[in-house]
């Protein structure tokens, strides 16, 4: 016998939605009428974004004994919000624009935007998004911001091949890396005013030297000064980039100390350096955080055909193809790194030209876990 039955639905009591914009927000707080029960009271006021309005908004927030604070993720704007309000409100909520975009055909203003945002809330409707804590935004920002400059320094380097390009210099194609012992030497020479081919070829070192007469025949060019001064000017920036680059390993090195046998055990994975393991831990998050999910892991693809490629947005995944089992020791094997948080390795494309996507397998095909304990077991905000 089927039975249809209605339940009341649980209402936060008070709550605040803020529709954040560059130079102020909007915010709306929905709170218990008190003369008449069971009729709720709305207030909606503008506040600028400074840190003194800021602190205004988590008074008043304070004042109104709101437990639930919702915000929408708008570009890099809702931080200083967050951050501020975090440690003052019971739960303090970031979420998904998507997962709470306005039914279509109504108006959207400021104003109706925090206040749907709100309505959302006390509906319990809405659901947060992981906001890492202090310590994890902090090696992220070191992580990232170490990955922006070793990209930087690559497009460097590439500008300086495309140079000794037009100038007829074929060094690249003779020597692996042009930026060695033996390469730089070569460019500087050059940047100095050497010309000869012979000479050049002949600051070739170690087993470089064996080429020597090929090096003499790719050294044959037209570089004129107009090159060694836009050379001595990239090779400037290079090493300028390189000097911060280690500056910036040795800083997250001290910060990621407490955390330096978990950075031994990822290292311990094929195809994964230091440099990886760092990039992980900073990306991945504290255990508890992301619930139903699994640990850090390294899985077998189910079929050869299949490789890890980078969506957009992965910025976990951006990390990990730096530090991918691409080596020859594990190709036999197809194996590809998972976080186990959702990042889903893309399958190679149809060739109907459709792709296919497949969440990473689990459980008895799984070549490694290595569960990474970070953190105080902080949850879902």
């Amino acid at each position: 016998m089927e039975e249809i039955t209605e339940e009341a639905a649980e209402l936060v009591a008070r709550v605040a939605g803020l529709d954040i914009g560059k130079a102020s927000l909007v915010c709306c707080v929905r709170t218990p009428h008190q003369a008449s029960p069971g009729r709720r009271r709305q207030q909606v006021r503008t506040f600028a974004t400074t840190t003194g309005q800021l602190l205004e908004l988590r008074g008043w927030l304070a004042a109104e004994g709101v437990t639930r604070c919702v915000m929408e993720a708008t570009s890099v704007y809702w931080k200083p919000p967050f951050y501020l309000l975090e440690d003052a409100i019971a739960e303090c909520w970031l979420v998904n624009a998507r997962e709470v975009k306005n039914v279509p055909g109504r108006p959207k203003t400021d104003k109706l935007d925090a206040v749907w945002l709100a309505r959302l809330a006390e509906q319990g409707m809405v659901r947060p998004s992981f906001v890492p804590p202090v310590w994890q935004r902090e090696l992220r920002d070191l992580c990232r911001y170490r990955r922006t400059l070793t990209q930087e320094r690559t497009r460097e380097k590439q500008r300086v091949e495309k140079l000794l390009e037009d100038t007829q210099i074929k060094l690249s194609a003779v020597i692996s890396d042009i930026f060695g012992v033996s390469g730089r030497a070569m460019l500087d020479a050059l940047i100095a005013g050497q010309r000869d081919p012979r000479t050049l070829a002949q600051l070739a070192r170690a087993s470089m030297r064996a080429k020597i007469s090929v090096l003499t025949e790719a050294l044959t060019g037209h570089f004129r000064d107009h090159h060694g001064y836009l050379l001595a000017m990239m090779l400037a920036r290079i090493d300028a980039l390189t000097g911060q680059i280690e500056e910036l390993t040795s800083r997250i090195g001290e910060a990621i100390a407490p955390f330096a046998h978990q950075v031994a055990q990822l290292d311990e994975i094929p195809g994964i350096g230091a440099i990886g393991a760092q990039e992980i831990i900073a990306e991945s998050g504290s255990p508890g955080a992301l619930p139903h999910r699994g640990p850090l892991r390294t899985v077998r693809a189910r079929y050869p055909g299949t490789r890890l490629k980078q969506a957009p947005g992965a910025l976990l995944r951006a990390g990990m193809l730096a530090s991918c089992v691409c080596g020859p020791e594990a190709r036999g094997g197809r194996r590809r790194v998972s976080s186990g948080f959702g990042c889903r390795p893309a399958c190679r494309a149809r060739p109907d030209g459709r792709g296919s996507r497949r969440r990473s397998p689990c459980g008895p095909r799984s070549a490694t876990t290595v569960p990474i304990p970070l953190g105080t077991g902080e949850g879902r905000r």
